[in-house]
């Protein structure tokens, strides 16, 4: 039986079996930014188009000689360092990514080495932009099993090796990054059911071809079906967690695009104090943008212990789905 891990405020003898909770979360970022007017120039764009259309300034960008599982790590290391957990209490590491160093080995092995996570388990998830949600179920799913008492969720992606620097409608877009959070045992239900949902994508609206390597995405077909998509999901995990959507503190999103972030919340009719739109300096980092937005809302003070929080995401596939957590442990 997999021995309790100690966090902040809860002791290992009052740790029970299940009951999986965000313990917390830390993230990442390569140190190089590159300013959407940069790229304007380089594809000869006009100025502010990049903007305009996306809601992105600025974005980090890893150079050549930068690892994602380097990334990866320092993201969990400072979730950890955050939860209070010893990396050797960790029993499971799982990476959300598209972009993993090598094709073998996985991220998540390479990750939990650096980690120092000598008993933990690891595996890659490779679900897209819905990565790191499709991690967070496995995660949990685990410690409400008892299978585990500590999980550690990474979503990092580097998307500026597989877009092509001539087309405008992903390298104005995609951009690095990493996200981790800690998921602990805490006994008592924190984090509701996390509906994932799939369609084939058979018109090739967002993929990457083995042979060519680069991502092509249809950018009008993605948006109208991301909002869709996000929309439906929404309503369907609050109403699987028993509550209406006045009852959310903070909806986070996929950061895929801003005007996605602005058209989802007029749907559902959220006031947008309470969607979290921080892809201006970020960009969309894939797997990596729901935690890099929990973390921007978490260090910029608009998320606290015990706020009710939505989850979603929508990406190639086509893959979406959403959850509602509280956030942080119990009391």
């Amino acid at each position: 039986m997999t021995r309790p891990t100690t966090v902040p405020g809860i002791s290992a003898a009052r740790l029970r079996v299940g009951g999986a909770a965000v313990a917390a979360v830390g993230s990442s970022l390569p140190a190089g930014v590159v300013d959407s007017a940069e790229i304007e120039q380089r594809l000869g764009l006009a100025p502010d188009w990049i903007a305009r259309r996306t809601g992105i300034r600025a974005r980090h960008v890893a150079a050549p000689q930068e690892r994602l599982d380097t990334l990866a790590a320092a993201a969990a290391a400072i979730a950890l360092e955050r939860a209070g957990v010893v990396p050797s209490d960790v029993d499971l590491v799982l990476v959300a990514t598209s972009t993993a160093d090598e094709v073998m080995p996985n991220a998540a092995p390479m990750v939990a080495g650096a980690l120092g996570a000598t008993r933990a388990g690891a595996f890659d998830v490779g679900a897209a932009c819905s990565g790191f949600l499709a991690a967070l179920a496995t995660g949990a799913s685990m410690i409400d099993a008892g299978r585990a008492s500590c999980v550690v969720v990474v979503g990092a992606d580097l998307m500026s090796r597989i877009v092509d620097p001539a087309d405008r409608g992903t390298s104005a877009i995609f951009a690095d990054g990493a996200g981790a959070v800690v998921l602990v045992a805490s006994g008592e239900a924190r984090i509701g059911p996390i509906l994932l949902r799939s369609e084939p994508d058979t018109d090739g609206i967002i993929y990457v071809d083995r042979e060519e390597q680069r991502m092509r995405m249809a950018g009008h077909e993605t948006f109208k079906l991301a909002v869709a998509r996000l929309s439906e999901t929404t309503a369907e995990a609050v109403a699987a967690a028993g509550l209406a959507l006045d009852d959310i503190d903070l909806f986070v999103y996929h950061q895929a695009n801003g005007r996605i972030l602005t058209a989802v919340g007029e749907r559902l009719g959220l006031r947008s104090e309470r969607v979290v739109d921080c892809i201006s300096g970020l960009g969309n980092t894939s797997a990596a943008t729901l935690p890099l937005a929990l973390d921007h809302s978490v260090q910029s003070g608009r998320l606290h212990n015990g706020d009710r929080v939505l989850l979603g995401a929508f990406g190639a596939g086509l893959i979406w789905g959403a959850t509602v957590l509280e956030w942080g442990v119990p009391a």
